[in-house]
């Protein structure tokens, strides 16, 4: 009896033993998978380090001494404001989107849009704030060229006091505050004024209905519940906490979480149009609702809002300088966050051009992925030998090319990233060439099939790091498709599964 008890004892024992040592080995082969695909992008990275410092290579002498130079003077200027602040290397401003001089210019007789007014009086406001201000890659070169790179001083913290200190700090720090409150209250009345417009029942029939209410209003609600959820709540938990707010806010776009302001963008164009289709009667319901602004003026306050941030910023890093404040960290946060609100905003201005592309039926723009930037080229489509000035749109899955007829945009081709390769094609032209489609034909030669000549090489440059990041990432995702990989919930899951059946069993 005895002795089958201990062989019992031994049997459960066994069979309880059995799973933890299943669960051990998931978890080893788990992490040895997780380790080589993060390899596999630390070496993806690499490479196209490797081919941005060869193309920075290839491009001419004088570009090089002239940056060399500017960053030497950059940097004296920079330690003769305060000679504590040091320069540092920037990774994230190599990241898709480009300085705003870059820009595409749309032609000169198209009359600009909001967002681009608005941008030239945030420039003006620049030259106000610091003379010579001219454009922000000014002072890009100054304050946001090399802000990101982690470096020991940056990792410690600094004594905040001596910046609220400050009474113009701490006063625009108030103001953005305050402001971002103001914004909130001001979309949830706007939404309660015109969010149900499109039940009542003597509504126009082009109103009717929540699919012609996101026509007119695009995703104001999106963008709302942003503000209101998360931007609102970041900045009053760390109002006493600089460093910590802009380290979240640049966090928060960094994970795309403004793209919404992207899709509203794109949506702006229709809106306009049904507004103006539709004015006597939205002009009635104004009244009806007593709203002495208005549907257009509610309307445009999104982007207001989102050029209003980079002013902000430029404020706070200008009296940052001014006062002599040593507290690096604070600074090197909130430069870059300032740069990413500049890229963002321009990804935002590109945007209204996606929507303008004619004869686009046989392509649904919203399964490529996210938007990335819009650039103009002088190109040549080498198939049928035409060369014609285009407008380049970079997303997630795919290249489009629009030719540019005055104020026209026509689709003429798109091509999904695994099916093309890019050839930097001398500083200012690069080639796209088309792969063999066939799997059998992989030894034969890439045919060229486009190629994109701008004006400026650093407009080159800047697209073709955006598209090397994009292939890049898109090489990683497929190579990790079809892999097993076992999630860590089901672990700890599997794991508190034993330990239940264990305790219940003994």
């Amino acid at each position: 009896m005895f002795y089958g008890l201990i062989q019992l004892s031994w049997f459960d024992a066994t069979t309880a033993a059995l799973p933890f040592v299943t669960v051990i080995l998931l978890h080893f082969f788990n992490k040895v998978l997780n380790d080589k695909a993060t390899r596999r992008v630390a070496k993806a990275n690499e490479i196209t380090t490797a081919k941005n410092l060869l193309d920075e290579e290839g491009a001419t002498t004088t570009t090089a001494t002239t940056a060399a130079n500017g960053k030497t003077a950059a940097a004296a200027n920079n330690n003769a404001v305060n000679g504590k602040v040091q320069k540092q290397k920037s990774e994230q401003c190599e990241d898709s989107a480009p300085n705003l001089r870059s820009a595409t210019t749309p032609p000169s007789t198209s009359a600009r849009n909001s967002i681009n007014l608005l941008y030239n009086n945030y420039v003006n406001n620049l030259n106000a704030i610091i003379p010579n201000a001219s454009s922000p890659d000014t002072l890009s070169d100054e304050y946001h060229e090399d802000e990101d790179t982690i470096s020991i001083e940056n990792l410690f913290p600094c004594d905040q006091s001596e910046i609220y200190a400050s009474k113009k700090i701490s006063f625009i720090i108030d103001e953005v505050i305050q402001t971002e409150a103001n914004y909130v209250n001001n979309l949830r009345k706007g939404l309660k004024n015109y969010g149900e417009m499109h039940q009542h029942a003597e509504v126009p029939e082009a109103l009717k209905g929540a699919e012609n209410s996101t026509r007119l209003l695009g995703n104001v609600e999106e963008i709302l519940m942003l503000h209101e959820k998360q931007i609102l709540p970041l900045m009053l938990r760390n109002q006493r906490d600089l460093k910590s707010l802009f380290d979240e806010f640049a966090t928060c776009i960094d994970k795309n979480e403004f793209y919404c302001y992207v899709i509203f963008m794109m949506n702006k164009k229709t809106s306009m149009q049904l507004r103006q289709e539709n004015r006597e009667w939205l002009q009635s319901w104004q009244n009806k609702i007593n709203d002495k602004l208005g549907i257009d003026s509610f309307l445009v306050q999104p982007i207001q809002r989102l050029t209003r941030y980079p002013l902000l910023l430029q404020q706070f890093i200008s009296e940052f300088y001014k006062s002599g404040i040593s507290c690096k960290p604070v600074l090197v946060s909130v430069c870059k966050l300032e740069t990413r609100m500049r890229r963002l905003l321009e990804v935002v201005n590109q945007a209204e051009d996606v929507p303008a592309i004619e004869d686009l039926a046989e392509l649904k723009l919203l399964e490529q992925g996210y938007f990335r930037r819009a650039t103009d080229f002088e190109a040549y489509h080498h198939r049928s030998r035409k060369r014609y000035t285009a407008k380049v749109f970079l997303f997630d899955r795919c290249l489009i090319c629009a030719e540019l007829r005055k104020k026209r945009l026509t689709y003429r081709h798109h091509y999904d990233w695994p099916t093309i390769e890019l050839q930097l094609n001398g500083s200012k032209s690069v080639k796209v060439l088309l792969r063999p489609s066939d799997s059998k034909e992989a030894v034969k030669a890439s045919k060229e099939e486009y190629d994109f000549t701008a004006q400026e090489a650093n407009t080159v440059t800047q697209w073709l790091r955006c598209a090397r990041k994009i292939l890049e990432v898109e090489r990683v995702e497929s190579a990790m498709r079809g892999k097993f990989s076992l999630p860590m919930d089901l672990l700890l899951a599997v794991v508190a599964i034993i330990w239940y059946f264990w305790n219940s069993l003994y």
